[in-house]
């Protein structure tokens, strides 16, 4: 079989994301995401989650997902447009809100989400205008508004939590190939390098067996850059 491509690394570091979580509604927002969700349910026992291929395992009404929401029993995996040292989001306008250069999504369940259960985030393309001083406007709050459990974020260059006495981005590890300058070149605030980081895990025989068998039509290499 073939060496893991960037975004399988990418995939099997999301997956560790749900990791252990137990019995959770899972969702995944975006390619690399999905298949991640879809592996950790594979392989992890623990783990429950929704069907994201057309598969339907269960019935949950729309209206029993937010009892799931307020009892923390979700762990979401969004995107962001921007996102600061502190977790804050943006996925809803870039420049001033007044009057924005381009309009996003909006908040859609950003705020919900960030205040009621875990969260964690997948960055496709780590760059200087996603990763910014401050956003523009804030989705989804960051530690220093209220955010009760942002756990990681994945990107194509590394992994990155909250893990620090004042709950701002830090560095956990980088992905075979890249240096911890190429994250420094490419974040627009001073992140926190602990000592020693580590390369981000390959998968394994196995995992990539199941990667490329959820993904035949290579989505998720058209995903990462």
């Amino acid at each position: 079989m073939s060496s893991a491509t960037r975004a399988e690394i990418c995939v099997v570091a999301c997956a560790e994301a749900w990791r252990g979580d137990g019995a959770i509604l899972a969702s995944p927002m975006g390619v690399i995401p999905a298949l991640a969700a879809r592996l950790a349910r594979l392989t992890d026992g623990d783990a429950y989650l929704l069907d994201r291929d057309g598969n339907v395992e269960g019935w949950l009404p729309y209206a029993k997902v937010f009892t799931m929401v307020a009892a923390g029993r979700r762990h979401v995996m969004m995107g962001a447009a921007q996102l600061d040292r502190h977790g804050n989001q943006n996925i809803s306008c870039i420049g001033a809100w007044e009057r924005p250069k381009a309009q996003l999504l909006g908040v859609r369940g950003a705020p919900g989400n960030t205040v009621n259960h875990a969260v964690s985030y997948w960055i496709p393309r780590h760059s200087r205008r996603v990763f910014v001083e401050h956003v523009d406007m804030v989705s989804g709050v960051g530690y220093d508004r209220g955010a009760v459990d942002l756990r990681v974020v994945v990107t194509n260059l590394g992994v990155f939590d909250f893990e620090t006495p004042d709950r701002v981005l830090r560095l956990r590890s980088v992905h075979p190939g890249v240096d911890v300058s190429d994250v420094l070149a490419e974040t627009g605030f001073d992140l926190v390098i602990p000592a020693g980081i580590e390369v981000t895990r390959e998968p394994s025989a196995a995992e990539l067996e199941i990667i490329r068998r959820l993904d035949p039509d290579n989505a998720r290499n058209r995903e990462v850059p």
